[in-house]
């Protein structure tokens, strides 16, 4: 059989040329194309055929939440494998609500990334333990609330920069960490003290640490 065709969509080059060694020495699985972005990611989707696309959630302009929804519309039934440095506690279920198929995070051992892609691949979802756990509790109605629950209203984007605050970034790192100007950082900020109903900058940094604090615990 021909190895499963992979497209990496990353804006970091040097995560890119990792996975494509690593991903390389699998007999089963060939990386196919690689994109930067999320236009960039569309682009190829729209040149050649894909088996699997394997996506960070942080991207340059779009959020990689959105590029997930977009490919769910675009191709239908393609399996996305998000690979995020992000932690799967405040985007595992966003992700999957996206339209991913599975959810691993950036530490964890090559093996880990290569069994969920073939788990994908075969038309299954893989995410860790703790989120099969999640999950399953809200079926049953067991559910203890969901961390996004505060935060539910939020955009992808909002949300992003709602974690940052709450880990005690400031507007230009915020900025920095997702390759954006302190200016859209600070229209984010009004947008997320609207939307939560804050008044000022305090409240919103108070609001934002209790939510990261509820989520980690």
């Amino acid at each position: 059989m021909n190895p499963a065709r992979i497209l990496i969509v990353d804006d970091h080059p040097i995560v890119r040329q990792g996975l494509r060694e690593l991903l390389g020495r699998e007999s089963d699985l060939c990386v196919a194309g690689e994109a930067g972005g999320a236009d960039e990611a569309i682009a190829a989707l729209e040149e050649g055929p894909f088996e699997a696309v394997i996506v960070e959630l942080s991207l340059q302009g779009r959020s990689g939440l959105d590029l997930i929804r977009q490919i769910s519309g675009l191709r239908p039934g393609l399996p996305v494998l998000v690979l995020t440095m992000h932690d799967e506690i405040f985007y595992a279920e966003r992700a999957l609500r996206a339209g991913a198929r599975g959810y691993v995070m950036k530490q964890a051992p090559i093996e880990r990334i290569t069994a969920a892609l073939r788990q994908v691949l075969g038309g299954g979802v893989a995410v860790s333990e703790q989120v099969a756990g999640r999950i399953l509790a809200e079926i049953v109605g067991q559910s203890r609330p969901h961390p996004d629950a505060p935060a539910a209203r939020l955009s992808n984007r909002e949300l992003e920069v709602f974690r940052l605050i709450g880990q005690g970034r400031s507007t230009r790192e915020a900025a920095d960490a997702l390759h954006v100007s302190v200016k859209t950082v600070e229209s984010y900020r009004a947008a997320i003290k609207e939307k939560l109903g804050l008044r000022t900058a305090g409240e919103l940094v108070r609001a934002a640490v209790s939510w990261v604090n509820d989520a980690a615990s």
